[in-house]
């Protein structure tokens, strides 16, 4: 059973690439690129080759093959699959009081999609993270020593996975940090 006791400050988080938005804030992209814009299904998203259709329509990613392997492997401390409310509402559900989680933004390349919305959107990129996955759709928390030994595993089974913080003593769930965020 993984409830998340056993996590302890300077646990690394390995973030799980997501396939895009993962059905998650559509009322908001439809608003922004559909309703206001009025952007026609076959238009590029810039900085991606992918048409607005196709990223819309992209599948969400399924990570229960990769995680029952690298639970056979290795301890997971926490896991959480990141849907609506983004890393800020989902990550703080697996950590034990007086925990919180630092993510480094910077980590992970962020799908054009997500900076599309936002530019039109006129959007917070505290916006963006309380709503989307930003590009990962799954985080596992791992003991510091094994983290690369879990990352280096993930990325054989196919993952483009990442280390993208630690957990630290706190309250403030989770705090964000680099250039994607301030």
């Amino acid at each position: 059973l993984i409830d998340g006791q056993s996590i302890q400050s300077g646990d690394q988080l390995i973030g799980l690439a997501s396939s895009g938005l993962h059905s998650n804030g559509f009322s908001l992209v439809r608003k922004v690129l559909l309703e206001e814009r009025e952007y026609d299904w076959s238009e590029r998203v810039p900085g991606s080759k992918q048409t607005l259709a196709e990223a819309l329509l992209q599948p969400t990613k399924i990570y229960v093959p990769s995680f029952l392997s690298i639970m056979k492997k290795y301890t997971i401390k926490g896991a959480a699959h990141i849907t609506g409310g983004g890393l800020i509402e989902n990550v703080p559900r697996i950590l034990p009081k007086g925990l919180e989680a630092v993510i480094n933004t910077d980590c992970w390349p962020l799908p054009a999609i997500f900076e599309w919305v936002r530019e039109e959107g006129r959007l917070t990129w505290l916006d963006l993270y309380h709503t989307f996955n930003m590009g990962i759709g799954m985080v596992l928390i791992v003991a510091e020593e094994e983290a690369n030994d879990v990352l280096a595993y993930a990325q054989e089974l196919g993952e483009e996975a990442y280390v993208i913080g630690e957990v630290q003593l706190g309250t403030q769930g989770v705090v964000l940090t680099g250039e994607r965020w301030g």
